[in-house]
């Protein structure tokens, strides 16, 4: 069988590593991506092979539908030429529109239905739909995709991707020995369903008040983010962008304040103490906020209270909490693979 895997972020190329590794031997996959600075420096880190068809579409909604039209008009004909048995994706437009066009079956993973403008794009056009358990069917179900055609597996996403192995140790960010290690991740800002906010950089500050002595380091995003974290803190603050593995620096992480996303899943899955600054309310931070594996809070200086309380103890109740959490879950690739079967 041939199978395409479009991959448009991060998380989805650590995702689609577990299908590779499943998948790969017996079927021909094609992975394609667009030219998009963190997924391109990920998989040269991760040596992962992608073929690169157009281009992410930036912040507005103009410059998106450009981008989009552009690369279903360049992917298209590619995959018209590799003919694919089956699409799988993350809910990708291109990817759907493709595959609905070429009359190719497509079968999506996705944790994200607050993403308005993308379920919109894609649920209506796709076979099966694959998502965690915690997220009822009526979420999705709404975007004109039939319930019966949505599969629940009893795990979240980051389960799936902290089992990676890390292929190359980069030199760490936290430089000064023998000191505690916080890292801030920067909230996504261009996605179709962020609201843009400066959560963040009060946040900061009050880190770097209260923590002058600790290792500080901030995980950006995109160039304009970073250059507006340094005009207004200046060059107080250690910014690196995403060139690690994430899995690498949360390794060595002692407190991760995150926007939400991918790494906070990560970092609560791994037993790290985790504070979400609520950039994007979700159902997975929901989950993990009920579970007690994410402190969530917004405020600065109860942020800065909660990392006190945390230098103070042993962590090891949470890391158990987090361990017993995790091996309760399903490896969501093999409801993929009776997907297929089906």
């Amino acid at each position: 069988m041939k199978i395409w895997i479009d991959i448009l972020t991060p998380k989805q190329l650590l995702f689609s590593e577990a299908i590779i590794e499943k998948l790969g031997k017996k079927h021909q996959i094609l992975c394609t991506s667009r030219e998009y600075e963190e997924v391109t420096k990920l998989a040269k880190i991760r040596d992962f092979r992608l073929v690169l068809v157009g281009k992410h579409g930036g912040g507005e909604k103009e410059t998106k539908l450009k981008a989009s039209i552009e690369r279903i008009e360049k992917l298209s004909s590619k995959i018209k030429s590799f003919s694919p048995d089956l699409v799988i994706s993350f809910c990708s437009p291109e990817a759907a529109r493709i595959s609905f066009g070429l009359g190719i079956k497509h079968i999506a993973f996705c944790d994200s239905p607050h993403a308005n403008a993308v379920m919109r794009l894609t649920l209506p056009l796709i076979q099966k739909l694959l998502i965690p358990k915690i997220i009822p069917k009526n979420e999705f179900s709404k975007y004109g995709i039939d319930q019966k055609n949505i599969i629940q597996y009893n795990a979240i996403d980051a389960y799936v991707t902290i089992k990676r192995k890390i292929a190359e140790e980069s030199a760490s960010p936290f430089t000064k020995k023998n000191r505690k290690n916080i890292l801030i991740r920067i909230e996504e800002e261009e996605a179709s369903y962020v609201t843009k906010s400066n959560k963040v950089i009060p946040i900061i500050k009050k880190i770097l008040k209260e923590f002058e002595n600790e290792n500080v380091v901030v995980l950006g995003r995109y160039p304009k983010q970073i250059k507006n974290i340094q005009k207004n803190i200046g060059n107080k603050i250690k910014i690196v962008k995403m060139t690690f593995d994430g899995k690498q620096l949360l390794r060595n992480t002692d407190v991760f304040i995150g926007s939400g996303g991918t790494m906070t899943a990560e970092s609560a899955l791994m037993g790290i103490p985790t504070i979400a600054y609520n950039a994007v309310p979700n159902l997975i931070e929901n989950f993990l906020v009920r579970k007690n594996l994410i402190k969530r809070e917004t405020d600065p200086n109860k942020i800065s209270n909660n990392i006190k309380k945390i230098f103070k103890s042993t962590n090891t109740i949470h890391q158990k909490r987090a361990k017993r959490i995790s091996e309760k879950m399903e490896d969501p690739i093999e409801k993929l693979i009776e997907s297929i079967r089906n």
